[in-house]
């Protein structure tokens, strides 16, 4: 699955009416998925180091533009996070109402948060979201949808839903669509196990981004033929949708089915997130604390709980909000990425790259175009909302701004430099 799967797309019909969704939906991961996937594939396969992306950036840019990279990367992973918890609530609530009174729905949000944070640390093996049966069981009540909406042709024109609060328009259900087909980079990590990967990996990851594509598309094309209305969707309404179509326990199953997207994509992206402070910390770029490692779990439990701290934070922010913080922060470390991937290439041509990206070093360039102008749109949209009487796009820029100050701190308080670490060059071997 990509982020949240199909669980989180309401918003962007909600935002651009089924047409424009359906268009955006197609056309997003050919100018943002692919192109980052490739980027990934030929570095994670030439460095595969702890660290990944911080590694890469540091190795090409130097020690300055790797602390950013990483900083960025944990910056837009605080508010990443923040999302599964937030959608968690938002399918409960569309079974259990209760729990939107009062502060209830932040206290069952930070349960996820504390719950996940101690089963990393302890090292219990949660199923992942990874599992072929667990993604079809998920895909299931969707399924379920596409097969029974054209029974329900028009009927919907005039149905009565529950009243939306949702204000995203229709660059906002864009830049829901990019999250949504974010989380490639988890194929590029096994580029090197590829049988001939130079011929395999771009087919295989077509074919990905088909089958995505194809599962985000259906359900909503099978819908827009009921005749419901673009303003009945917001995050969560597939569980009351679901039900319009086939009944209560269609809703119920893709209630459950969006709890345990929420709840199984944090958990599994908790231990991802905290390697970053630990490779920091072995290089020296933070304290020693943050590499400490449980005896038993060999879980990072110190960056673990620091990173749970700052999700918990976030809790209350909603949806929209974190998706853009989210994507604008995400997009200067994906933009130092794609930097690094053509240094790289002029810089270390001898490099072994068991996949590299087609075209040559005009090929590396030309490939970070298309999702470094489709972020402009996270910094347009950014400007138009408000967090703690500012723009979001101010509230990001001080974070950015915080990231060159830590980075100076850093330096002075240990002014004889980092260890070697992940930016040595691997020695040959004998």
């Amino acid at each position: 699955m990509v982020s949240g799967g199909t669980y989180g797309t309401e918003d962007i019909v909600h935002g651009a009416g089924y047409g424009r969704a359906i268009l955006i939906l197609l056309i997003t991961p050919l100018l943002w998925s692919l192109p980052t996937a490739f980027m990934i594939g030929e570095l994670s396969s030439a460095l595969p180091h702890e660290g990944g992306y911080y590694a890469w950036v540091r190795r090409s840019l130097g020690n300055f533009w790797g602390f950013q990279e990483a900083w960025l990367s944990l910056i837009a992973s605080v508010f990443d996070m923040a999302i599964y918890p937030t959608l968690f609530v938002a399918y409960l609530t569309r079974m259990f109402p209760w729990f939107q009174e009062g502060n209830r729905g932040w206290w069952v949000a930070l349960a996820v948060v504390v719950s996940c944070a101690l089963l990393n640390i302890a090292g219990v093996k949660v199923v992942s979201l990874t599992s072929l049966w667990l993604f079809l069981a998920l895909s299931a009540p969707f399924v379920a949808v596409v097969v029974l909406a054209p029974f329900k042709l028009g009927a919907l024109a005039n149905a009565v839903t529950k009243p939306t609060t949702s204000s995203v328009d229709i660059l906002g259900g864009l830049l829901i669509c990019m999250w949504n087909y974010m989380g490639w980079d988890n194929a590029s990590t096994i580029a090197t196990e590829v049988e001939r990967p130079q011929r395999t990996y771009p087919r295989a990851m077509l074919a990905a981004v088909c089958i995505v594509a194809v599962s985000y598309v259906l359900p909503f094309a099978a819908m827009w033929t009921t005749g419901l209305k673009p303003t009945a969707w917001e995050t969560g309404s597939w569980a009351d949708i679901a039900g319009l179509v086939g009944g209560p326990l269609l809703r119920i199953a893709v209630v459950l089915g969006g709890l345990m997207s929420a709840f199984g994509m944090f958990n599994a992206l908790v231990m991802s997130y905290s390697r970053l402070p630990l490779a920091m910390a072995q290089d020296g770029m933070l304290p020693a604390l943050f590499g400490k490692l449980r005896k038993k779990s060999r879980a990072p439990w110190v960056a673990i709980i620091a990173l749970a701290i700052g999700w918990a934070m976030c809790l209350g922010l909603g949806f929209a909000r974190l998706v853009t913080l989210d994507i604008l922060l995400y997009g200067g470390s994906l933009m130092l990425e794609f930097v690094a991937l053509a240094v790289l290439r002029f810089r270390e041509p001898e490099l072994s790259r068991p996949f590299r990206v087609p075209g040559g070093k005009l090929g590396v360039i030309a490939i970070g175009i298309p999702p470094m102008l489709l972020l402009g749109f996270s910094v347009i949209r950014s400007e138009h909302e408000q967090i703690w009487n500012m723009s979001s796009f101010s509230f990001g820029m001080i974070l950015i701004v915080a990231g060159f100050v830590a980075y100076f701190i850093n330096h002075a308080l240990k002014p004889a430099g980092w260890s070697v670490g992940s930016s040595e060059k691997p020695q040959p071997a004998a």
